[in-house]
């Protein structure tokens, strides 16, 4: 029965709505002790009614879309509606079963918001390419809510991942096909033995044990017929002693015009897992220091900026970037006001900037498996970790936080290394007219809002009179916005909003 909303709904509401629905999902017990997955749905109706369905609500093994688009709402008109799915709706079924994302195509439904990608083999994001391949219109839900789904499926999802095999029906990239002339041979040593050491697997390098355990991982595949062992594209990017001659947009290109004005470049173009200990390093020794006097025990060197923050960027875009994109590298480019980060490729349709400029963008990953090694070698320590980092960064090192933009064939990632830059930089482009201060303070009330004027002040230790000036600037500029009585007034940024009003003058 559908089910009228109380009051004004948002998009997170519904989110919310369909994982508190997915905890009501039925515990199937199978005698191949397959774990099945958690589901809740949503499914709002142009009229601000909506119909809710879980898995296994009405009988057993029936997925919580179908429960909801065939059993409760099969007579109505669906093609204005908004599905919330905490899962990937299914690929393909055992015919005559249909795939979920076919039956939401088939309803013309035109907006799924979904909570976290499913790892099942049969499905390994064939179903949000489906849809969005139909012209429907894709958003992940936020990243704290995909950590809440992931949780209650940590079973199904370890499951799901030992026995996805990256061979899907669809077209093979150019990381995942094997390399039949390429042999295990053109592999870097140092790169293989930095794995084992990183990951403890307690390996030798040229064992057979380890041959079929970079297999399994779909770095290797083995070919019966000669007795050897050939290399799939992910594993040459991540192992290639000479990685350009297979993948010459693997490397890594920096142009530092910080200090004369003239280029000094270096180019990096080792086997990926080498990269981030040697830029790493290249950072140390050429990112400008002056010294920390601030303490009476000690001197230390200050970075123009925080070295914790370029390395997470520059190994997200080692990771993500599309290696499918032959004419483009991954590009770092310093001048005196800012550090640039260019990956080569756009967002997921489901991510969108203004996701990525408050920090809230959830986790989808285009190259699964690089991830997946990163992680297991502590190059990448956690998912999410450069969103909670870029959204601390003022209150942890007083620098403005990067901007995201996208400028083809880029995903850019721009650092000013002071608010004096980045102010320079917004006059210029006479976008907007704010002292370095309110610039703070627009950023502390983007990622803390909604705030009251008096935990402002209190936050930034100034009079009442200038936390009232400044947030009145702020309002006047369109860029926060004043809500509540007169008694109870808080300032937010904003929720939904197309693009960040601040990039707008970076493009």
């Amino acid at each position: 029965m559908e089910k009228n909303a109380k009051q004004i709904m948002t998009a997170r509401d519904y989110m919310e709505l369909a994982i508190k629905e997915m905890h009501e999902s039925k515990n199937e017990s199978r005698a191949d002790g397959k774990v099945l997955p958690k589901v809740g749905a949503v499914l709002v109706f142009p009229n601000g009614t909506y119909e809710l369905a879980h898995r296994g609500e009405l009988r057993d093994g029936e997925h919580a879309e179908f429960t909801l688009l065939e059993r409760k709402s099969w007579q109505k008109s669906l093609e204005d509606c908004v599905l919330y799915t905490t899962l990937e709706p299914c690929f393909e079924r055992t015919p005559p079963k249909i795939g979920c994302c076919k039956r939401v195509t088939k309803a013309r439904i035109k907006t799924v918001y979904v909570g976290i990608e499913d790892p099942d083999p049969t499905v390994d994001g064939k179903g949000m390419r489906f849809l969005e391949d139909n012209k429907v219109f894709v958003k992940m839900f936020d990243k704290d809510l995909q950590e809440e789904i992931e949780k209650a499926n940590r079973e199904f999802i370890k499951q799901a991942r030992e026995r996805r095999v990256f061979v899907s029906q669809r077209k093979q990239t150019i990381t995942e096909r094997v390399f039949a002339h390429a042999n295990k041979s053109e592999f870097s040593n140092d790169a293989l033995q930095l794995l084992i050491n990183s990951a403890n697997l307690g390996m030798e390098v040229d064992s057979n044990e380890f041959n079929e355990y970079l297999a399994s991982l779909n770095l290797l595949e083995r070919n019966d017929q000669q007795n050897t062992y050939l290399p799939t594209g992910n594993g040459l990017l991540l192992f290639a002693r000479n990685i350009r001659n297979r993948f010459p947009q693997a490397a890594v290109m920096f142009s530092d015009y910080s200090l004369s004005g003239q280029e000094k470049a270096m180019t990096f173009d080792l086997p990926l897992v080498l990269l981030p200990n040697a830029i790493e390093q290249w950072l140390e020794n050429n990112i400008q220091k002056s010294v920390d006097t601030s303490s009476h025990f000690e001197r230390r060197n200050k970075y123009e900026y925080p070295l914790e923050i370029l390395r997470e960027v520059i190994i997200n875009a080692i990771i993500h970037r599309d290696y499918s994109i032959e004419e483009a590298k991954c590009q770092i480019v310093i001048d005196d006001e800012k550090i640039v980060v260019k990956s080569p490729g756009a967002p997921p349709p489901s991510i969108t900037i203004e996701q990525m400029n408050s920090f809230k963008a959830p986790t989808i990953s285009r190259n699964p498996i690089i991830s997946y090694i990163f992680n297991l070698m502590k190059f990448a320590e956690e998912r999410g970790r450069g969103m909670k980092l870029f959204k601390d960064i003022l209150t942890q090192y007083g620098t403005p936080p990067p901007i995201y933009s996208f400028q083809h064939p880029y995903l850019v990632v721009t650092f000013y290394k002071s608010f004096s830059g980045l102010k320079k930089r917004l006059f210029s482009a006479k976008s907007i007219n704010l002292n370095e201060e309110e610039l703070k303070g627009y950023y502390h009330v983007k990622f803390h809002g909604p705030i009251k004027r008096k935990d402002y002040q209190d936050y930034f230790k100034i009079k009442q009179k200038t936390a009232e000036r400044q947030l009145a600037n702020l309002v006047e500029a369109q860029l926060i916005t004043r809500e509540g009585a007169t008694t109870s007034t808080y300032y937010l940024v904003p929720a939904e909003t197309t693009t960040d009003i601040l990039s707008q003058g970076l493009s």
